[in-house]
């Protein structure tokens, strides 16, 4: 499978990520508790899809796509990985780990805006990236917004929204 089908793939699923990060939103804004109560007891374990999912992703970008990630990437890197630790355990222990999500995509996701309106707008860069690899570097775009970026912030945002509305698996709720 060439790298331009794996980018378009990953993007889709952005966009997926995207939209149900839209659902959600206005549901937990609108108390639309028929939605909240169908995502809520599936939560934790979409919010681990997805962590997997761009965890998998960032990896086939670097290690078989050979794209070479900035200081940026590594530090979103750092906030996506350990979530599939912590939603895979929580699962297996039926433990709520809100706190712990939101801990990490909360700032993973300040990272990706932060690394997107780099990509857009170089002269922002505060010295945080390195000159042989620049932050600002797009080696993917699709639909005119989608680079490895934003598509990391579509996975942060969804993973904090589906945290939001978990209900601890094995209990009434959380």
């Amino acid at each position: 499978m060439s790298t331009e089908t794996v980018t378009l793939f990953f993007a889709l699923l952005a966009v997926a990520a995207e939209l149900a990060s839209i659902v959600l939103l206005v549901a937990l804004v609108t108390k639309r508790r028929a939605v909240l109560d169908v995502v809520g007891p599936s939560a934790q374990s979409l919010a681990l899809v997805v962590a997997a999912v761009a965890t998998a992703g960032s990896l086939y970008l670097s290690e078989v796509a050979n794209f070479i990630p900035c200081t940026l990437c590594w530090y979103q890197r750092i906030a996506m990985y350990p979530l599939v630790l912590i939603l895979g355990v929580a699962l297996l222990r039926h433990d709520s780990v809100r706190p712990y999500v939101l801990a990490l995509a909360v700032p993973g996701g300040t990272v990706s805006i932060y690394h997107v309106l780099i990509e857009r707008f170089p002269d922002l860069d505060a010295g945080a990236c390195d000159a042989g690899v620049p932050c600002s570097l797009i080696w993917v775009e699709r639909f005119g917004w989608l680079t490895i970026p934003a598509m990391a912030l579509s996975a942060f945002v969804l993973i904090a929204l589906l945290a939001l509305v978990a209900h601890t698996p094995g209990k009434e709720s959380s």
